[in-house]
C-alpha cells in the first residue's frame, strides 16, 4: 500500500499492469520517503543470464496522466514528479521536457531540474483555458548523446467551482392561450457553465424565484429543474384580468447546493394570448363610451375598428332636420368568431340608440344646376337674359338672400343682387374664345343671411346661336411667285368665322381698282372655298404686289370683304424656289425699314471716320513733342554717334575745352561706342579691344582721353602702339565738310534740306523741320 501510494505503475499495450514492487534489485529513490511521486525511464535491454531482472520489453511503458487542480495559490515553482533513469548511477546525465507548456506556446508553464529531473509548474492553471498539457521527458549525457528513449507526460487540469452559470438571454418571452389547462408546455430557458460538464461544477439546477403578479395563485407554472422547460401547474389564466406574467429564473451548478453551489438569474416575460370567450355585451352601452359593435341599417353605419374593436356610429346619407328630427336605432353586436368550447353564452347583444337631429344653418342651392338658356349671339348691353334663383333649404329660419357674380370669363353679364335677374353688359359673340362648342359658361353665388352665414354656386350655361356677323378674308395672306411661274396659279382659301350656314361657298372676285389688277391677274374657284389667282402675262417683274380680293359668304344677309394678298415675286432657281437674295427681300421689309438700316450704317461709318482722324493728328501731336526727347531721333546723339577716329583731317586743331562733357546727362543715357544706327552702314568691321574699367564720370573729355591713355599704356594686352591708337582711321581727304562749320544758331531757312528725304526715315524729320514752311 506503501509503494502504490508513491510510485507510478505501468501499463503496456495489453493493459497489464506491472507494480514497481516486480522490479528487482532497483532500490527504492530517496524521494519515495519525501512524498513525492517519481517515473522512472523502462528498461531498455536485460542480461539473459541472470533470472532475477526482468526480460527486455518489447514496448515502451504508458505513463498514467498527472493531475494539478486548476487555481492553485501555493507557492511557485510547485513540483509535480521527478523524472527517473537507472543509467544515472553510473554517469551525469541531463533531464529536460519539451511540448506546449514548456517550450512551445504557451512557455514557461513547467520547467524541469537538468540534474535531479524534477518536473514543476510555474503558474496556477485554468482549466477553461487549456484543460491537459502533454509533455514528452528526455535523458542525455554529457555529450548530448540520448541514453533513454522519451517518454510520454500527460499533465490533467483538475476543475474547480470557479465560474458561475450564465443564461443565453437575460429576458425570456413566451406565450399562452388564455384558459390552457395545466401541464401546458410555455417555453424553455437555457444556462451554460464554462466548467466541467461532467462534474458537479458544471451540473445546473434551474428553480422559479418568483412570479408577477401572484393572481389567481402564486403557482400558476413550475418549472424542470434539469431542463429548464416551464409548463403550467394551475387553472384560471384569464388575459382579460391578468395579460402577462413576469417570473424570475435561478440556475445554480454544483447540481443545485445552495451552499457550495453559483447562482445566476433571468427573466422570463409570459403573454397570455386572447380566445373568443366572451359574448358581447352591451348592457352598459352609451353614445359617449362607444361599444363594439357590429353593423347597423338604413340611413346609418357602424364600422368596427379592427384593433380596438370598437363600433361608430357614423351617418352614409344626408340627414335633414326639416324632415325628421329624431331617430331611434337598434344596434346588434354579434360575434364573427364561435366562442371557444365549453363556453355556451349568446354570440349576440342589443342596444337602443336614440339620435336627436340639431338644426343647423343649410347653403342655398340653385334649381336647375346647371341652368341652359339658348339665345343668339350678338345681343346688345342691357339686355335681359334670365333670372337664375337659389333656393334656402331652412324652412323653420327667416332669412334671406343675396347674390354676387363668382366667374364671368368674358365680363358679359350682371346678376341683380336682390332678384337673381341676369341681363347683359356687353355684346354676347359666339366666336370668342371664351365660347368652347358654341357654349359659355358663368357661375354665380347665392348667400344667405345666417349666422354664420351659408353660401352655393350655381352655373348658367348660354348656347349662342349663329348669326352671319363675321366677313370671310383670304388664307393665306402672303405668299411667293417666280418671275416667270410654271405653273403661273396660286391656290388660296376663303376663312369665316361663322358657321357653315352662314359661310361657303364663297364668291371671289377681284377688285377694280388699280387696274393693272385685272390686266395682270385673273381668279377662278374651285370649290366652296378654295379658289385659283393666276397670273395672265408671262413675265413680271420682281417685287411686292398686294392683290385686292372681293368674297363674299352665303348668309341670309351675305357679307362681303376685300381681302389683300400680298404676293412676292422673285428670281427663281432651276429647282423653282426664290434665291437668298429674294427671300431678304421677302422678309417683309418695308421701304422705311431699308431706309432706316441704311442711316445707321452711314452714321457708324462716320463716326469711325472722325474716330481715325482723331487719333491720326493725336499721333502727329504726340511725334512733335518727342521729337526732340527721343534717343534715336535726336540730332546731338546723332552727331555723337560715331566711331572713334584717328587724326589727318582738318579738324585736328581743335579746343579740348569745347568738349566738356554736362552733368546733367546720366550714365545710362550715353550710347557705349561701336552702336550705330540700324539706317547706318559701316565701311569696315569694328576692331575688338580688351574690357577696360570706366571712367568714374568724368566732366571733362579730355581727363576721360587721359585716364583711357594710362590704362592703355599700363594693359599688357593693348597694342604696341605709342598715341592714342585704338581710333578707326578712315583715311585724308575727305570730301565731307568740318563739323565744325554746323552752327545751331544760325538760320537755315536760306538751305535746302530736301535732299535729306533721300537719306532714309530717320531723316525725314530732319527735312521736314528745317526743309518746311514756316508753320
Amino acid at each position: 500500500r506503501q509503494v502504490q501510494k508513491h510510485a507510478c505503475f505501468y501499463q503496456d499495450m495489453r493493459g497489464d499492469v506491472i507494480s514497481l514492487l516486480q522490479v528487482q534489485d532497483i532500490p527504492a529513490p530517496p524521494a519515495l520517503s519525501q512524498g513525492l511521486q517519481e517515473i522512472w525511464f523502462p528498461l531498455r535491454q536485460t542480461d539473459s543470464s541472470s533470472v532475477d531482472q526482468l526480460k527486455r520489453m518489447k514496448r515502451d511503458w504508458v505513463i498514467p496522466p498527472i493531475n494539478v487542480p486548476e487555481n492553485s495559490r501555493g507557492e511557485f515553482p510547485q513540483d509535480l514528479v521527478r523524472i527517473r533513469s537507472d543509467n544515472d548511477k553510473n554517469r551525469s546525465l541531463r533531464y529536460s521536457v519539451t511540448g506546449p507548456g514548456a517550450d512551445q506556446p504557451p512557455t514557461g508553464i513547467f520547467i524541469i531540474h537538468p540534474i535531479s529531473g524534477e518536473l514543476s509548474v510555474m503558474k496556477p492553471l485554468d482549466r477553461e483555458h487549456i484543460s491537459n498539457f502533454h509533455l514528452r521527458a528526455h535523458a542525455v549525457d554529457l555529450n548530448g548523446n540520448q541514453v533513454e528513449s522519451p517518454i510520454d507526460i500527460v499533465i490533467n487540469v483538475i476543475d474547480m467551482n470557479d465560474n458561475r452559470p450564465e443564461f443565453i438571454h437575460q429576458i425570456w418571452n413566451g406565450t399562452i392561450p388564455e384558459g390552457s389547462k395545466p401541464g401546458t408546455f410555455v417555453m424553455t430557458v437555457t444556462s451554460v457553465d464554462k466548467d466541467d460538464p461532467k462534474t458537479a461544477n458544471g451540473m445546473l439546477r434551474y428553480k422559479i424565484v418568483s412570479q408577477n403578479p401572484e393572481s389567481p395563485t402564486s403557482n400558476m407554472f413550475t418549472i424542470n429543474n434539469k431542463t429548464g422547460g416551464i409548463i403550467t401547474v394551475a387553472a384560471g389564466l384569464d388575459r382579460e384580468k391578468v395579460p402577462q406574467y413576469t417570473l424570475i429564473i435561478q440556475a445554480t451548478d454544483m447540481e443545485g447546493n445552495p451552499m457550495y453551489g453559483l447562482s445566476n438569474t433571468a427573466t422570463a416575460v409570459i403573454k397570455v394570448t386572447d380566445i373568443n370567450d366572451n359574448p358581447p355585451d352591451m348592457s352598459n352601452c352609451s353614445l359617449t363610451a362607444l361599444c363594439p359593435i357590429h353593423h347597423l341599417l338604413f340611413m346609418f353605419s357602424v364600422p368596427t375598428d379592427p384593433t380596438t374593436n370598437e363600433g361608430l356610429v357614423t351617418v352614409v346619407k344626408p340627414i335633414d332636420y326639416e324632415i325628421s328630427r329624431t331617430y331611434v336605432l337598434t344596434v346588434v353586436a354579434v360575434n364573427e368568431v364561435s366562442l371557444a368550447r365549453g363556453i355556451h353564452s349568446p354570440r349576440q347583444s342589443t342596444a337602443t340608440v336614440s339620435i336627436r337631429v340639431i338644426d343647423v344653418n343649410e347653403s342655398p342651392y340653385f334649381e336647375p344646376n346647371p341652368k341652359l338658356i339658348k339665345l343668339e349671339e350678338g345681343m346688345q348691353p342691357e339686355s335681359a337674359l334670365t333670372t337664375f334663383t337659389a333656393q334656402d333649404p331652412d324652412r323653420f329660419m327667416q332669412q334671406t338672400i343675396r347674390y354676387t357674380r363668382l366667374s364671368d370669363p368674358a365680363n358679359w353679364l350682371r346678376i341683380d343682387p336682390n332678384t337673381g335677374r341676369i341681363t347683359t353688359i356687353a355684346v354676347l359673340d359666339r366666336e370668342s374664345p371664351y365660347v368652347k362648342d358654341n357654349m359659355y359658361s358663368a357661375t354665380f353665388l347665392a348667400s344667405d343671411s345666417g349666422v354664420p352665414p351659408a353660401s352655393g354656386t350655381g352655373t348658367l350655361q348660354i348656347f349662342l346661336l349663329d348669326i352671319n356677323d363675321n366677313a370671310p378674308h383670304v388664307y393665306p395672306q402672303e405668299t411667293e411667285m417666280c418671275e416667270k411661274p410654271e405653273p403661273n396659279g396660286i391656290n388660296i382659301t376663303a376663312l369665316d368665322g361663322d358657321l357653315n350656314s352662314n359661310a361657303g361657298p364663297f364668291a371671289f372676285e377681284l377688285a377694280n381698282r388699280p387696274s393693272d389688277i385685272r390686266r395682270n391677274w385673273t381668279i377662278t374657284r374651285l370649290s366652296g372655298d378654295i379658289a385659283q389667282l393666276s397670273l395672265k402675262i408671262g413675265f413680271l417683274e420682281s417685287g411686292i404686289y398686294e392683290i385686292p380680293i372681293i368674297i363674299t359668304d352665303s348668309g341670309n344677309l351675305p357679307m362681303s370683304n376685300t381681302s389683300y394678298l400680298r404676293v412676292k415675286v422673285c428670281q427663281c432657281d432651276h429647282n423653282g424656289d426664290c434665291t437668298d437674295q429674294q427671300h431678304i427681300v421677302a422678309a417683309g421689309l418695308g421701304t422705311g425699314a431699308i431706309i432706316a438700316i441704311l442711316l445707321c450704317i452711314i452714321i457708324l461709318l462716320i463716326l469711325v471716320l472722325l474716330f481715325v482722324v482723331w487719333m491720326k493728328r493725336r499721333d502727329k501731336e504726340r511725334q512733335a513733342k518727342q521729337l526732340l526727347i527721343d534717343p534715336e531721333d535726336d540730332v546731338r546723339d546723332n552727331i555723337l554717334k560715331y566711331d572713334e577716329e584717328g587724326g589727318g583731317e582738318e579738324d585736328q586743331d581743335y579746343d579740348l575745352s569745347q568738349l566738356q562733357q554736362p552733368d546733367t546727362i546720366e550714365p545710362d543715357a550715353i550710347k557705349p561706342v561701336g552702336i550705330r544706327r540700324m539706317d547706318e552702314r559701316p565701311l569696315h568691321p569694328e576692331p575688338q579691344y580688351p574690357i577696360r574699367s570706366a571712367a568714374p564720370h568724368p566732366g571733362d573729355i579730355g581727363d576721360f582721353i587721359n585716364e583711357g591713355l594710362k590704362a592703355a599704356d599700363n594693359d599688357p594686352t593693348a597694342p604696341p602702339y605709342d598715341s592714342l591708337l585704338v581710333f578707326d582711321y578712315e583715311g585724308s581727304g575727305s570730301t565731307a565738310g568740318s563739323l565744325s562749320s554746323l552752327n545751331s544758331s544760325s538760320s537755315g531757312g536760306d538751305q535746302d534740306y530736301d535732299y535729306l528725304n533721300d537719306w532714309g526715315p530717320r531723316f525725314r524729320k530732319l527735312a521736314d523741320m528745317y526743309g518746311g514752311s514756316d508753320d
